[in-house]
C-alpha cells in the first residue's frame, strides 16, 4: 500500500481530488434537487389521477433502462459537452425512485386520517400539505436517498462526455494502464466516490432523525 499512500501524500493529487470531489457533489446535488421537484409533482399527479399513473411510472422507468453512456452521447448534439448533458441525464435517472416512493408513500397514508381531515373541512391542497405529505415523508425520503446514491455512482461516467467530477481521475487511471500511477488514479477516484456515497447516506439518516417524528420513525 506504500505506492497508494505516496500517491495520496502528493499535494497535486490532493488538490485534484478535492476539486473533483466538489465537482462531483455539484454534479450530484443539482440533478437530485431538480428530480425532487419534478418527481414529487409527478408522484402527486400519479396518486391523484389514476388514469395517468401507469404512464408516468412507465416513462420514468424507461429512463433508467437507457445505458448512461448512450444517453450522455444522445444529449451532446443537443446541449453540447460538459456538465449540462450530465445534469440532464442524471436528473432523468433520479426520477424513478422519487416518483415511485412518492406514490407508495401517499398510498401508505391511513385512509381514516385522510377522511378525518376531509371531515374537518380541509381542502385538497391543505390536506396534501398538512396530512398526506408529512405522513408519506419517510417513504419519500427513502426514495430521495436511493436516487442520490444512484446519481453519485452514475455521475462518474460524465467524465467521458467532458463532464466534471471524480470520473476524470478514474478514467485517467484507465487510460494509463499499464503505466505507473494508473492503479493509484483508478483506486483514488473510486475510493473517494465510495466515501462520498457513505457521507450522503449519513446525511440522509440525520435528515430522517430530524424530520420524521419518533412515532412514525419507530
Amino acid at each position: 500500500m506504500a505506492f497508494f499512500t505516496d500517491y495520496l501524500a502528493d499535494p497535486s493529487t490532493q488538490r485534484a481530488l478535492i476539486e473533483q470531489t466538489l465537482e462531483h457533489v455539484y454534479l450530484t446535488a443539482i440533478p437530485v434537487i431538480v428530480a425532487v421537484v419534478i418527481g414529487l409533482s409527478l408522484g402527486i399527479v400519479a396518486h391523484r389521477v389514476p388514469q395517468v399513473r401507469n404512464s408516468i411510472l412507465g416513462t420514468v422507468s424507461i429512463f433508467l433502462t437507457i445505458p448512461s453512456l448512450a444517453l450522455f452521447a444522445i444529449l451532446i448534439p443537443i446541449v453540447g459537452i460538459g456538465a449540462t448533458p450530465a445534469i440532464i441525464a442524471l436528473t432523468m435517472y433520479a426520477l424513478l425512485p422519487i416518483v415511485r416512493n412518492t406514490v407508495s408513500g401517499l398510498y401508505s397514508v391511513d385512509n381514516a386520517v385522510v377522511e378525518s381531515a376531509k371531515g374537518m373541512g380541509m381542502g385538497a391542497v391543505k390536506q396534501l400539505v398538512k396530512i398526506e405529505l408529512p405522513n408519506a415523508w419517510p417513504v419519500i425520503l427513502a426514495g430521495v436517498r436511493v436516487a442520490t446514491l444512484l446519481t453519485i455512482g452514475i455521475a462518474a461516467i460524465a467524465a467521458l462526455v467532458g463532464g466534471p467530477g471524480l470520473g476524470n481521475e478514474i478514467f485517467t487511471g484507465i487510460r494509463r494502464i499499464p503505466a505507473a500511477g494508473s492503479l493509484e488514479s483508478l483506486l483514488g477516484g473510486t475510493i473517494v466516490i465510495v466515501i462520498l456515497a457513505m457521507l450522503f447516506d449519513l446525511l440522509y439518516l440525520a435528515i430522517g432523525r430530524l424530520t420524521i417524528p419518533r412515532g412514525i420513525r419507530d
